[in-house]
């Protein structure tokens, strides 16, 4: 068993006195829900300035924002009630559906505004002349437990997220160096592996809204600018070392081992990169170490008249692969220590012309069926309250909406919503203990403070593990809200139980009518990510299009990657989907670098390489028709064969021109790799060790 540490307690003290404090404030000013200061405190805390900053910051937005929404839209439509729930419903789904488009801290700001309304309109239908004082009351107690948080957590010890930044992505460092060495060593499969290369993009995935995070942390611009340098690379290494596996293993297979000094190379530079990493005060852009890899690897590249064997061929398309690695894997080491010491002037060694779209990939189609299932479910909700006549009805609407937007971007949200509902049951447990068992025999709010402190300060404790974030924070908010201080004790059994089982009952209808509209899962996300993949190397195949930004489609794809790995099962296959995923990514890229290197060839090579991506866009076109992945017609490599033969031999002949000779080597290169990757070598897989160490594939 694992207890909390002296940070976790420091953390959840901090956040209980901060709503202590906000408690007492709005008891003063005799606020008609003191409460809801006391849980917007538990809301917005976090253990880091920066991140408690902006999450106050648009959580205050958000709820002005859909305040004013609430005030502008009860008094015209309150008297047209099945009118008004649909409006209500659209104006949530459609600020959900502008949320998921920013998965930095400000999409908070939507989100919240999109849920706010319901919070604020749907109770005042029976009374809608008191809309506007509801408004501004909610929104004064919310702002006044958003400015407690973010004072107490920027003045008692405040704990900054720069400094950590790194701390947290040490586990990306230790899987990327395995998967890196196991790469290196020609194994790309095994359970462990899988998992590795899971967690790595999961990594990658969630720094997004860190980062985001860090301009109201006070980092200076040019340690939040290495930062993300720090994540592009580390998006990039992943696919990059990836790359090298299919000619490193097909190089063993036609020969029993590799070239003479290739395992020789493949082994330091596989130590190197498992290297522990540098002390903050080395400067790693100046290692000799990658230096003398590069030159290692200039030494062995084969020569003109080399390429033109299929052994040439691959080799040279490994060691061009290798370089790049090095250069990317230098670069992490140098960021890394760049911004634990910011003394460090940080030097780029991997430079591509693709490096800095911003592009991201969003599929509209299941955000739109996400949005479409919370809608229909705040209309069917507010269907079954008005047909019932539950006054305290609108509870179960309300907390129906905010379970529906909370967890509308999961592939499965039902399993959230479930302990939703669960923490919210524990909320009304604990919450009827203080009501009518503990509060009758509290007179003064010293007493008060001694007798929440127990059960708050635990709860707070175990906000900030992942394990226990979602519910423990769900009891600190609902138990605050449904014990519901006044300024004197009033309590009726009756009113208690009626209004906040109806909370539990919109919850338990969320969680049916998530499970029953959204059974899918990951893998229906996985197969559109798949198909969106296919039909990108269309896009880059045909020669016809015009791609106004290769930038911003490289960064596109390759976030949508990112977002296809984690979405995969972890297995010990060598033709599992996320292997798969790379390669139809490297296809991709491989139909671009064709494109810009057919205009510097002769025009008899161009028409080669057009042959080339014609035929792969029109098996590709084929995969999407049928919806699933078709095998690679043998005319599509013969094609590859004949383009690749062709290129050589002009090297050959145009050994003299260095210029022509780089845009051949390159055109090569993308031959290879695409071919490769459309038909990579046999493999077979061996069966995971037991006693846990990293599964070994060798080729067949």
């Amino acid at each position: 068993m694992t207890f909390p540490s002296a940070r976790e307690w420091l953390f959840s003290a901090k956040t209980f006195a901060a709503a202590m404090i906000a408690l007492y404030i709005g008891l003063a000013l005799e606020l008609p829900r003191p409460y809801w200061a006391m849980a917007t405190v538990y809301i917005v805390s976090n253990p880091f300035v920066g991140a408690t900053r902006s999450k106050a910051l648009y959580r205050a937005l958000g709820t002005m924002i859909g305040a004013a929404g609430a005030v502008l839209i009860v008094p015209p439509f309150v008297e047209s009630p099945f009118l008004f729930s649909v409006i209500v419903a659209l104006w949530t789904g459609t600020l959900l559906f502008l949320s998921m488009f920013d998965r930095s801290a400000r999409s908070y700001v939507f989100l919240l505004a999109g849920y706010t309304l319901p919070l604020i309109a749907l109770p005042s239908v029976t009374n809608p002349a008191t809309v506007f004082d509801l408004a501004i009351t909610r929104t004064q107690e919310i702002l006044l437990g958003i400015v407690v948080a973010s004072v107490v957590g920027s003045v008692v010890f405040p704990s900054r997220l720069a400094p950590t930044l790194i701390v947290r992505t040490d586990a990306w460092f230790r899987d990327a160096a395995f998967y890196a060495c196991e790469t290196l060593s020609g194994h790309i499969a095994g359970a462990t592996i899988s998992a590795a290369r899971q967690r790595l993009a999961a990594t990658v995935n969630g720094l997004e809204l860190l980062l985001s995070q860090l301009t109201y942390d006070h980092t200076r611009p040019d340690i939040i600018r290495r930062a993300r340098a720090l994540q592009g690379r580390m998006q990039i290494f992943l696919p990059l070392i990836s790359s090298m596996a299919d000619p490193l293993i097909e190089l063993i297979a036609k020969h029993g081992k590799h070239p003479e000094g290739l395992e020789a190379l493949l082994k330091d530079v596989a130590a190197w990169v498992g290297a522990p990493m540098p002390k903050p005060e080395t400067d790693v852009g100046n290692e000799p170490e990658p230096d003398a890899l590069r030159a290692r690897i200039h030494a062995m590249r084969p020569s003109v008249e080399a390429l033109a064997s299929a052994d040439g061929a691959l080799l040279s398309n490994a060691l061009w692969r290798l370089g790049q690695v090095i250069d990317v894997w230098q670069d992490i080491r140098a960021l890394r220590a760049a911004i634990l010491n910011e003394a460090i002037e940080w030097r780029p060694h991997f430079r591509h012309w693709r490096l800095g779209g911003t592009a991201r990939f969003f599929d509209r189609g299941m955000m739109l069926f996400s949005t479409g299932v919370a809608v229909t479910a705040i209309i069917v909700a507010c269907v079954l309250w008005i047909q019932s006549g539950w006054n305290d009805g609108a509870g179960a609407v309300t907390l129906a909406a905010v379970s529906c937007c909370f967890f509308a971007a999961l592939d499965e949200p039902a399993p959230q919503v479930f302990k939703f509902f669960v923490a919210t049951c524990m909320s009304v447990v604990l919450a009827g203990l203080y009501v009518f068992v503990v509060l009758p025999n509290v007179h003064d709010f010293p007493m008060l403070v001694l007798i929440f402190a127990g059960p708050f300060l635990i709860i707070g404790t175990l906000t900030t593990n992942p394990r226990f974030s979602l519910i423990t924070m769900l009891v600190a908010v609902n138990t605050a809200t449904f014990i519901s201080i006044q300024s004197a004790y009033e309590a009726n059994f009756f009113v208690f139980v009626n209004s906040n089982l109806a909370g539990v009952a919109g919850l338990l209808f969320a969680f049916l009518w998530t499970r029953a509209t959204r059974p899918f899962g990951a893998e229906l996300a996985a197969e559109r990510l798949t198909r969106s993949a296919w039909a990108d190397i269309v896009l880059s195949a045909s020669s016809a299009e015009v791609i106004d930004d290769q930038r911003n489609l490289y960064a596109r794809m390759l976030d949508r990657l990112m977002q296809l790995l984690p979405r995969h099962a972890a297995t010990d296959s060598h033709r599992h989907p996320s292997i798969e995923s790379f390669r139809d990514f490297r296809v991709a890229l491989n139909a671009l670098d064709l494109r810009r290197t057919r205009r510097k060839l002769p025009a008899e090579l161009q028409a080669s390489v057009d042959e080339v991506l014609d035929a792969l866009r029109r098996y590709f076109e084929l995969c999407i028709a049928r919806r699933a992945r078709q095998p690679v017609p043998p005319a599509l490599i013969r094609s590859i064969d004949a383009s690749s033969a062709q290129v050589a031999s002009r090297a050959m002949a145009q050994s003299q021109d260095v210029v022509a000779e780089k845009w051949l080597r390159d055109t090569l290169h993308a031959l290879t790799g695409m071919r490769l990757s459309l038909h990579p070598p046999a493999q077979q897989t061996q069966a995971e060790p037991a006693s846990g160490t990293p599964p070994r594939e060798e080729p067949a």
